[in-house]
């Protein structure tokens, strides 16, 4: 069976269908939207998935609509988002670096945008706004500086990795810092939404996250086939009239507001951006950086971890980052074996 298939369009316009990446596709979405529906009748206050699909349409009771969507809708939809985000995120540094290693998680652009969280949480006591705003600036500062320390005639793979490594271990020295600075009520703050959390998001954080992945998932996938062409190395890009270091800079700037965007709403939620665009690929056996692919696995894979953090530990309710950092721990340890067997470690 073929994979890919010419698709000619009544206009005479042709282009490329990859079968199988479109199926895997196809069904990530199906079961990020059906966890989010069984995640949204889970609760205190159990709701059917029938009468979940009748109230989002505007058909329950006034009770079902209220719980559904004022309470857990928004959760559900800021998992999402935030899934989302940090899956185009990783594929986006992993396809950048040209290395399965260069996550956000590992380059230090989470605890970047933790440590300006962390900012206005101990030394100005700001509000969720300034928390938000803070992570952003924290993010783009840290993306700016491992950019700039990286650079030498372009930004190289390795290089960025191992300059976003030493980045990583800074920023963790500050943030430390930070924590030994805070009173005991900062402090508590501080550590639970460093953990990595839906617990409590409301429509507040749901439109700016909404609102900047409108913007940047488009952006990011039309330059996907440039993207595409970098994997072969800079000197074929440029014989193929590829912008390398424009269109290397815009893609890392948006995969750093994507990532910094999805810190802010959720905390540091670890190890979506490594694992999500590596299982991508595996599913999808399709080279290049599986944009589209990544983002709905980051989706699911967020949705249904918060669905396990939930229902898994009986009474006891873990944030969802506990739940992707046991299992991204896990499969880090077999993505570094995995490369160290196959000699490029």
């Amino acid at each position: 069976m073929k994979t890919n298939r010419a698709v000619r369009s009544p206009g005479g316009l042709s282009f490329r269908l990859d079968v199988r990446a479109t199926v895997v596709v196809a069904l990530l979405l199906v079961v990020a939207l059906a966890a989010s529906v069984l995640l949204i009748g889970t609760g205190d206050f159990e709701i059917p998935a029938a009468d979940v699909l009748r109230t989002l349409v505007g058909q329950g009771d006034p009770g079902q609509e209220f719980i559904v969507n004022e309470l857990r809708l928004p959760r559900v939809l800021v998992g999402l988002l935030v899934g989302a985000s940090l899956g185009l995120g990783g594929a986006l540094f992993q396809a950048i670096s040209r290395n399965p290693l260069g996550s956000p998680d590992v380059l230090g652009l989470g605890q970047g945008a933790t440590a300006g969280a962390l900012t206005m949480i101990v030394l100005f006591s700001g509000g969720s706004a300034q928390v938000t705003a803070g992570a952003l600036v924290g993010g783009l500062v840290t993306g700016l500086a491992i950019y700039l320390l990286a650079w030498k005639q372009g930004v190289h793979g390795y290089r960025l990795v191992l300059v976003g490594i030493g980045m990583s271990a800074i920023v963790t020295a500050v943030n430390g810092y930070l924590l030994t600075r805070a009173d005991i009520v900062d402090a508590s703050r501080a550590v639970v939404w460093m953990t990595g959390s839906l617990d409590g998001r409301d429509w507040d954080q749901v439109w700016p996250l909404l609102g900047l992945c409108a913007v940047l998932v488009p952006l990011v996938l039309t330059n996907g086939r440039a993207l595409r062409m970098m994997e072969m190395g800079d000197d074929v890009s440029y014989a193929l009239g590829v912008r390398v270091e424009r269109v290397r800079a815009l893609l890392m700037v948006a995969a750093v507001l994507l990532t910094a965007a999805a810190t802010a709403a959720a905390g540091p939620v670890s190890f979506v951006a490594l694992t999500a665009p590596q299982l991508a690929r595996r599913l999808t056996r399709s080279p290049g950086p599986n944009l589209l692919a990544s983002l709905c696995m980051g989706a699911a894979l967020l949705v249904g971890a918060d669905w396990v953090s939930q229902r898994a530990f009986g009474a006891d309710q873990l944030p969802v980052g506990v739940v992707t950092g046991v299992v991204g721990g896990v499969y880090l340890l077999w993505l570094l074996v995995t490369e160290r067997k196959a000699g490029r470690i």
